[in-house]
């Protein structure tokens, strides 16, 4: 698993606000990855979510909305937990914490389903991540994880398209961000080692609302996805602390 000392926790501090504003009606997070992660994720209604990356809460706000009993949303950022808590009500808790270290406040088989929406890339140490996320999850229990497609990223960044490194770039109105980028086999290796198998792998399509709100959007993605959707779940036969059964 590649670690990097020099991890941006908490980058999205210095931009929280806007990323509000611009995920609430933007192409990319609101027409495009919230309904491919809500789709393949199904009903929760009655379950404990967990949701990792929470951003500003604009996940928690559906997940409470469709039912959840309890949702739980962590992100790296103090000003994103910050808004999270100022705009959502009802069964939910918002905590701040960096994906790269273990979850000690949440006990094992604590949640039924979790979501991490577009997170993974920016975490260092994702299988250890994920280990956490299966230790939180009951037996059998589900995450969906939402990520940038590896050919997006190729063909943004040029290069070979299995390179592994850790990118940096100016986003939107010179947001400053630092992820990882991959190809399709080290992601599912990353699963496989941190204690989940793949069921599903969705590659989302422009919806009509996002043909109409953002056609040129659209019809890009259309031809080429920017984001890939896995449905995971925790591998069974092994230990919840150590997915590789030692």
């Amino acid at each position: 698993m590649s670690k990097n000392p020099q991890s941006d926790v908490g980058m999205y501090d210095a931009f929280a606000e806007e990323f509000l504003e611009h995920a609430s009606d933007g192409a990319y997070n609101a027409y495009y990855d919230r309904p491919a992660v809500l789709s393949v994720l199904g009903s929760v209604r009655g379950l404990a979510v967990l949701d990792l990356g929470c951003g500003p809460g604009l996940y928690a706000e559906s997940l409470v909305a469709q039912g959840a009993r309890r949702v739980v949303g962590v992100d790296a950022s103090a000003a994103m937990v910050r808004l999270a808590g100022e705009r959502v009500r009802g069964p939910v808790e918002f905590r701040r914490h960096d994906l790269n270290t273990p979850m000690a406040w949440a006990t094992d088989g604590e949640f039924d389903v979790a979501v991490m929406p577009l997170v993974l890339p920016h975490v260092d140490d994702r299988v250890g991540a994920l280990r956490e996320v299966a230790r939180l999850l009951r037996p059998g229990g589900r995450l969906v994880v939402s990520t940038h497609h590896p050919m997006d990223d190729w063909r943004r960044l040029g290069g070979s398209y299995f390179t592994v490194e850790r990118v940096r770039e100016q986003w939107n109105k010179g947001w400053e961000v630092a992820y990882w980028r991959q190809p399709l086999d080290v992601m599912c290796d990353e699963f496989r080692e941190g204690g989940f198998l793949i069921e599903r792998i969705h590659e989302p399509r422009p919806s009509e609302r996002m043909r109409e709100r953002y056609p040129e959007v659209a019809a890009r993605l259309s031809s080429c996805p920017a984001f890939v959707v896995f449905s995971l779940v925790t591998a069974f036969g092994r230990s919840r602390r150590d997915p590789d059964g030692g």
